[in-house]
């Protein structure tokens, strides 16, 4: 499957904290930034940190009921390899990130199985992280 790279420009109250998350604690390359914005390489897709005030979503995360978990909503991420998503996980663990739903596995042995987690980056932007066993399932319904 080929896809077009997106770009996702979030707000950030502070640049310094999420510049430092997204780039030591992730380990993605930076690219272009000014003082108030600063591109990463986010899985090969354009994402870019914009310093604004804290926004409504930072300040009260609403959530959904998913599995029997809380869903922080809104939140976006990227679906990766298997492999990658589990030395992602070790990395975020051992980096000591406090995860809003630890890893795990959903459906597991079933249609769509697939790994996640979410956390939220420094200043309230949640992000899930997904893999599946079987790309081809990645939009099956059961």
């Amino acid at each position: 499957m080929s896809l077009s790279p997106f770009h996702l420009a979030i707000p950030v109250y502070d640049l310094a904290a999420a510049r430092t998350f997204y780039g030591e604690v992730f380990g993605l390359e930076e690219g272009r930034s000014s003082d108030h914005w600063v591109d990463f390489n986010f899985y090969g897709h354009q994402l870019v940190i914009h310093e604004h005030r804290k926004t409504a979503s930072q300040e009260n995360a609403h959530s959904n009921s998913v599995d029997g978990h809380d869903v922080p909503v809104p939140h976006f991420g990227v679906v990766l390899d298997w492999d990658k998503w589990e030395a992602l996980a070790e990395r975020l663990k051992a980096k000591g990130t406090e995860f809003v739903i630890e890893p795990y596995v959903r459906f597991q042995g079933q249609v769509g199985e697939q790994a996640t987690m979410f956390l939220f980056d420094p200043c309230g932007n949640a992000l899930e992280f997904k893999a599946f066993k079987d790309m081809g399932q990645l939009f099956a319904k059961d």
